[in-house]
């Protein structure tokens, strides 16, 4: 392993050697040591010699490329410590749950290329759309805090970074056929123009088709995806880059089960395969389960149980340098998100929504009459348009301190709406996307038949200031840092919502509004708050400081804090009304530990975070109803530790463990008379112990490499009475290297699952209890983890 130590000219020259912003990864290769990877290198790509003032972990293309081709890029975080990921099947499509040092993964910031890809609306993380791994160079994880610069307003675990890969400096052709279990087969291709024309501009395009069936149940899973990029050397250190990305996915969900379901059906069971659906006719038909009830003959039909997602951006990233120690740097961004979770309802063809200001309803099968109940697909559609930008302005003082300020700006126009549509003869959605795409239920008075209509602009404008230094011969190495977000939500929602926080939307009359605001509609159960707009806004200053010394050559200890900050989600902000709940935040403190030697690398450190504002939904005794609010504080300290040693020239062993502590400070109201008691209890989904393990073994042109993790017992429910139990999973892969014509080949096998572990991977629905009993308990949901799979993926490169 070769370390060079590199002036602010080759850095600025090679700007992909660091994540995060372009000017992050300026900022830190001007004053950091860059590590250069060889052939062999401790950890296999797993752990890298870092030289941040902070916990920090990067993953490279060379550990990437071990794992199934098509896995969703966070399932190959799942070695570092501090992070636990359950994938919901073998090659991730289907999603998963993340967790980094016990928080859930709405509360880590995910980033691709510095832009941020958390949903705008409820902050979530859809892993099962992430980019490709084989464009992907690396991904940069922070523990617990976040770079000056990140676009993030929920960043209070932590954030992760992919950066996509530069174009290869020749041309070139990638084709890489798999096949695999479950009938997988998938399809990637890239091209590389290498130097074009007088300016030498680089670019790639690169291609991918994935589809396989679901390991139980019916259905399948489809995702195409395209990614690009265009690089030019400007010349006087100097670049500019632009990058594109669309991924189509088209999901079929799995039947997440209780452990009654598991008991009584076994862990195969799953979703209909078929639905037979009432023929239209003379006289009433009834789509219910009973002849009163509410429930859909078909809903558990597998497809109307899916997950369609259209998603798009488009980045650039550029460098200039305006004096000899000076440069600007711009990355403007746009995003374009479409996406459903699937959903059915049934509707009387009288409802009062359908009559609105009219008179009869909608005859919605088109027998003649208004006197059925029929099933709908009735999908909550999420539609966002987002723009933004990150920009410096670098000073390099000297040789050993910089000054940098920024500004970043992140708008987001989120529509969420629920417009209702029609199903087929066997109960298929005419339309993945229902009424807003396809042919909507219209009633009487022409008004659609929706579920719920709301638009929010998201906006954070958000100014930083950060100052790296190197003193005492470079031994001791310092990081201050403050950013201050100001972040406003435009707020319209434009149906009623009732006082259990559900939408009511409709054109019909309601009554004059009571003395606390709300109206009734003749016929309808239940009070509502009329539709309304607002704006709320939330600021805060956070400051990080970060300090690093080396006593000796190649021991490195070093200190941090850093204050994070979460603003209240879409849903928490729409809770009956605009309510007063404020921003959970964190103050995060770790003291680390690194030894970087030419064949070992270990890091350990001790971190501890005050989790404080913590939003959930509990009872309010002045509104005598549920609301979103702030209940108390979460106590969190743990360990992380990681190991990675070339035990002789051919032999690569990386381990990693983590401790995780999580203790709830406060009960939860559930009514006026119930108090929930979570104080002292700990999260729900947390291990207190993982342990992550992976051995490389290569003779000549064979790499054999094998990956295990240990996760142990995770509540399932807030007050801790039920848990999924520990398991471990080992993985397997054999990478065989060969010519074909003269180019350079590969083949490798992956095995997913080696001992074929029956498990509970994901837990599905957070509950405050399992004990029924209970006036808050309700069964817990998990997701099965997936069985033994077999991949095989053969490569070319012309």
């Amino acid at each position: 392993m070769l370390r060079i130590l590199l002036g602010a000219t080759a850095v600025f020259a090679c700007a992909q050697v660091f994540a995060q912003s372009t000017a992050t990864r300026l900022e830190e290769g001007t004053l950091s040591e860059i590590v250069i990877t060889g052939e062999h290198v401790a950890g296999s790509g797993l752990i890298q010699a870092e030289s941040a003032t902070k916990s920090r972990t990067t993953i490279t293309q060379e550990y990437l490329e071990t794992q199934p081709a098509g896995q969703t890029v966070i399932q190959s975080l799942n070695l570092v410590p501090g992070v636990n990921f359950t994938n919901s099947d073998p090659y991730g499509s289907s999603g998963g749950n993340l967790r980094m040092r016990s928080f859930d993964g709405n509360r880590i910031s995910l980033m691709l290329d510095g832009i941020q890809l958390n949903d705008t609306g409820n902050y979530a993380i859809f892993t099962n759309q992430q980019v490709d791994p084989e464009v992907i160079e690396r991904i940069g994880v922070n523990m617990g805090t976040s770079d000056v610069d990140s676009p993030t307003a929920s960043a209070t675990g932590g954030t992760i970074n992919l950066v996509m890969a530069r174009p290869k400096h020749m041309p070139g052709l990638e084709v890489e056929p798999s096949v695999g279990s479950f009938s997988y087969r998938r399809l990637f291709l890239r091209g590389d123009t290498g130097p074009l024309g007088p300016s030498k501009i680089e670019s790639y395009l690169a291609t991918s088709y994935q589809k396989y069936d679901k390991f139980k149940g019916p259905g399948d899973l489809e995702k195409i995806q395209v990614n690009g990029r265009i690089y030019q050397d400007l010349g006087n250190d100097s670049f500019m880059s632009l990058s594109v990305h669309y991924n189509r996915n088209r999901n079929v969900f799995y039947r997440n089960l209780s452990k009654t379901d598991i008991a009584i059906n076994g862990l195969r069971f799953d979703n209909d395969p078929t639905c037979t659906r009432t023929i239209a006719g003379a006289g009433i038909q009834n789509e219910a389960t009973t002849a009163t009830g509410t429930t859909p003959v078909c809903t558990n039909y597998y497809n109307v149980r899916i997950n369609p997602s259209d998603t798009a951006n488009i980045r650039m990233q550029s460098s200039f340098k305006l004096a000899e120690h000076l440069r600007v740097t711009v990355d403007p961004s746009f995003q374009y998100v479409l996406a459903n979770g699937g959903g059915i309802t049934l509707i009387p063809e009288n409802d009062r929504r359908l009559i609105g200001t009219g008179v009869g309803g909608a005859d919605l099968n088109g027998d003649g009459d208004l006197v059925d109940r029929i099933q709908l697909y009735t999908p909550n559609n999420t539609s966002t348009h987002r723009f933004g930008v990150n920009s410096s302005l670098i000073w390099e003082l000297n040789e050993f301190n910089l000054l940098r300020v920024a500004y970043t700006l992140d708008y987001g126009k989120h529509r969420q709406t629920g417009q209702y549509g029609y199903l087929d003869a066997r109960g298929n959605p005419l339309d993945v996307f229902a009424g807003r795409n396809g042919t909507p239920v219209v009633g009487a008075d022409g008004t659609q038949l929706r579920g719920r209509d709301r638009y929010t602009l998201a906006e954070l404008n958000q100014g930083s200031l950060s100052y790296s230094g190197r003193l005492l011969d470079d031994k001791l190495h310092l990081s201050l840092g403050v950013r201050a977000p100001f972040f406003k939500r435009d707020l319209n929602q434009y149906c009623y919502t009732s006082n259990v926080g559900a939408q009511y939307c409709t054109s019909q009359t309601p009554s004059a509004p009571n003395a606390q605001g709300f109206v009734t509609f003749a016929g309808v159960a239940g009070t509502y708050l009329p539709p309304y707009s607002g704006t709320k806004k939330y600021n805060k200053i956070l400051p990080n400081v970060g300090v690093s010394y080396e006593p000796w050559d190649k021991n490195v200890f070093y200190v941090s804090y850093a204050k994070g900050f979460s603003a209240p989600r879409t849903d928490n902000l729409y809770n009956i009304q605009i309510l007063n709940v404020v921003p959970e935040t964190t103050n995060s403190f770790d003291l680390g530990y690194r030894y970087t030697g030419s064949s070992l690398l270990a890091t350990v450190a001790l971190w501890k975070s005050d989790f404080d504002n913590r939003i959930v939904t509990s009872f309010d005794p002045d509104l005598g109803l549920s609301v979103d609010r702030n209940v108390g504080e979460v106590k969190l300290w743990g360990i992380d530790a990681s190991l990675g040693i070339e035990v002789i020239h051919n032999l690569r062993l990386y381990g990693s463990a983590s401790y995780n502590h999580s203790e709830v400070q406060n009960n939860i109201p559930f009514n006026a008379t119930v108090i929930i008691p979570t104080a002292g209890k700990k999260l729900v989904e947390t291990p207190d112990w993982t342990l992550g393990s992976y051995i490389e073994y290569t003779i000549g042109p064979v790499k054999v490499g094998a990956q295990g993790k240990y996760v142990a017992e995770r509540f399932a429910t807030d007050i801790n009475d039920e848990s999924a139990p520990s398991y471990i999973v080992f993985d397997a892969d054999v990478h065989y290297d060969f010519k074909l014509f003269g180019f350079e080949s590969y083949a490798q096998f992956n095995i997913i699952n080696l001992t074929n572990k029956q498990y509970l991977g994901g837990i599905a629905t957070s509950r405050f209890a399992a004990d029924t009993t209970l006036p808050y308990g309700q069964a817990p949901l998990y997701a099965v983890g997936a069985p033994r799979a077999f991949q095989l993926t053969v490569a070319a490169k012309f």
